[in-house]
């Protein structure tokens, strides 16, 4: 679906944000995509979806390359921004403009995902509606779009709980074997049981890359017991329940990824994670 080789790119000459970065994602995930802020996630994500050219190196798509802007590239992918754009037309206005530009997209799907956050007059103008409700609008059409890729940034600011609800409900509606969706977030907690894999970036390259089932047979998360080596503990921290911590996983321990503490952990034990996960 999407690889990425030896990609190079920066705003500024001799000032990459992204530098050889290596990246192979395949349909039939949910790939989380984080990292501390200004660490080029975004930058990533626009080149994806041919929004940015690289300065080195290549991204392909579904074997096409989004820099060279064709449309059966274009149409096969869809980006939506963290910022909502202030658009001056009606629901329904914007659907018809934009639809045909995505081959596989449903208007039957599109109203039935505004109804699930009580949005039902189409007649309505985007630039009237709340930030929070426009935000709706445009996953709503994203998700409608049905394209192979979805790439979303930040698709949870703006959004109230019961909205973050309905959101990660159509992710779970929309994953399909032949589908990639990568989401970018801060907000780990609000995506982090419906992730397939998780890509971490850190200082111009991809610190981690792996599926939750590969995470699990590396790393152990859980309560501390106090038979733990106190050398081998990547990261810890206090909870209600008692001391979290993230271990090597020496035994085959069954357990759930914790992204929080993936997240954390991988930052406190670099070299020691990009040893377990390089083996």
């Amino acid at each position: 679906m999407i690889e990425i080789k030896n990609l190079k790119f920066g705003y500024r000459k001799n000032q990459n944000v992204l530098d050889g970065v290596d990246l192979s994602l395949e349909p039939g995930r949910i790939v989380g995509l984080l990292g501390k802020n200004g660490v080029g996630k975004t930058t990533l994500m626009q080149l994806m979806s041919g929004v940015l050219f690289p300065t080195q190196g290549t991204v392909t798509v579904l074997g096409r390359e989004p820099r060279k802007r064709e449309a059966e590239c274009l149409s096969q992918l869809f980006m939506l921004p963290e910022e909502m754009p202030e658009v001056h037309l009606s629901i329904d206005k914007y659907m018809k403009i934009n639809a045909p530009f995505y081959p596989d997209f449903s208007e039957t799907d599109f109203v039935e995902y505004l109804r699930e956050w009580e949005i039902t007059d189409l007649r309505q103008s985007l630039a009237k509606l709340s930030l929070g409700t426009r935000k709706k609008v445009f996953i709503a059409f994203a998700f409608a779009a049905n394209t192979p890729l979805l790439v979303l940034d930040e698709p949870t600011n703006g959004l109230d709980i019961p909205s973050k609800t309905v959101l990660r409900k159509l992710l779970r509606i929309k994953a399909s074997e032949n589908r990639l969706i990568v989401v970018s977030t801060h907000q780990v907690r609000d995506i982090k049981n419906i992730l397939d894999a998780v890509v971490i970036l850190d200082d111009t390259h991809v610190l981690l890359n792996a599926d939750v089932e590969r995470i699990c047979d590396k790393l152990y998360f859980g309560i501390a017991d106090g038979s733990e080596n106190p050398d081998e503990v990547l990261y810890s921290e206090p909870s209600v329940a008692g001391t979290q911590i993230v271990r090597p996983n020496r035994g085959g321990e069954e357990c759930d990824v914790d992204v929080e503490l993936l997240f954390n952990a991988a930052f406190n034990a670099k070299q020691k994670i990009m040893e377990l996960f390089n083996k």
